[in-house]
């Protein structure tokens, strides 16, 4: 592999941090500097020399309230939302918008303390493009069960989707590994070494230049469903990112993917009973809909 690849994936660095190291002379193989775009070969020695940490970036942000947040349950042990678009889960480094965690803390709502500072109480994520049914926990106890069931994969998660074109088969299984795109740190792709994932999916409607999707999770990588609609050569309606069709997606008005997270079931931490939440299309993803049946 690169030096750049490599390191990324030995490093758990970007690539791009990884070739600054490379550039100021901090890798070295077999004792001689090596480039990013240099490769690395067993047996041999690789030294690299890392800067000091810098002190972590304070990313707890203050209470605000989020336009379009709608609570769809509350209770002793979780909160279930309606997240509306361009809103994050929680906050993180760089993005300086709104989150579901703030707009909680706004609505009064006191989140589980488990878990990472910037992300307590958050199970599981949906993207700042993709709206729909998230569940926060508000209790340690629902924390811990509810991170439980999602890595062990008893989460019913259904995603609603608007591709280009029309799958063939109309209902199938994608099996492909995902990780980091080896190109664009902010992309991810379908890649040999990549984590195991999986995604089935159902036609429920199809038009003359799209098809309406019913997609279901097995596993929960970054950008899955968008990762494998591309590879399957449908990305979503909306997606540049991922290789849609800017010309269709200004035709329907939208400004991002068509991917909605319809609906959420789980058993409740609390006694065990099965659960089950669904959100509506917003008025953005409705529309295009329209436009599509017309």
């Amino acid at each position: 592999m690169r030096v750049d690849a490599g390191l990324s994936r030995l490093l758990g660095l970007s690539r791009t941090a990884v070739a600054a190291l490379a550039e100021d002379g901090r890798v070295a193989v077999d004792g001689r500097a090596a480039g990013k775009s240099d490769r690395l070969t067993a047996g041999s020695w690789l030294e690299v020399e890392l800067p000091e940490p810098e002190a972590p970036a304070e990313i707890a942000g203050p209470a605000e309230v989020v336009a379009g947040l709608t609570v769809l349950h509350a209770d002793d042990d979780i909160v279930v939302v309606d997240k509306p678009v361009g809103v994050a889960a929680h906050p993180s480094p760089g993005w300086t918008g709104p989150t579901v965690v703030s707009g909680l803390a706004a609505l009064g709502f006191r989140v589980s303390t488990s878990g990472a500072a910037e992300r307590q109480g958050i199970v599981h994520r949906l993207d700042v493009g993709t709206t729909g049914v998230m569940v926060v926990a508000t209790s340690e106890h629902a924390y811990t069960v509810l991170k439980r069931a999602f890595k062990e994969r008893t989460v019913d998660k259904r995603y609603h989707a608007v591709v280009q074109g029309h799958p063939d088969p109309s209902s199938g299984t994608i099996d492909a590994p995902i990780d980091r795109h080896p190109k664009h740190d902010y992309r991810f792709a379908v890649v040999a070494d990549g984590k195991p994932s999986v995604t089935h999916y159902d036609t429920i409607e199809a038009f003359r230049a799209a098809s309406l999707l019913d997609v279901r999770l097995e596993t929960g990588r970054t950008h899955q469903i968008r990762v494998h609609l591309s590879a399957l050569r449908h990305p979503c309606v909306g997606d540049l990112a991922y290789g849609a069709d800017p010309k269709l997606a200004k035709r329907l008005g939208l400004e991002r993917q068509w991917l909605h997270a319809r609906s959420l079931g789980f058993e409740h931490p609390a006694d065990g009973r099965w659960a089950e939440f669904t959100s509506p299309y917003p008025a953005d993803l409705a529309r295009a809909l329209d436009l599509l049946a017309d």
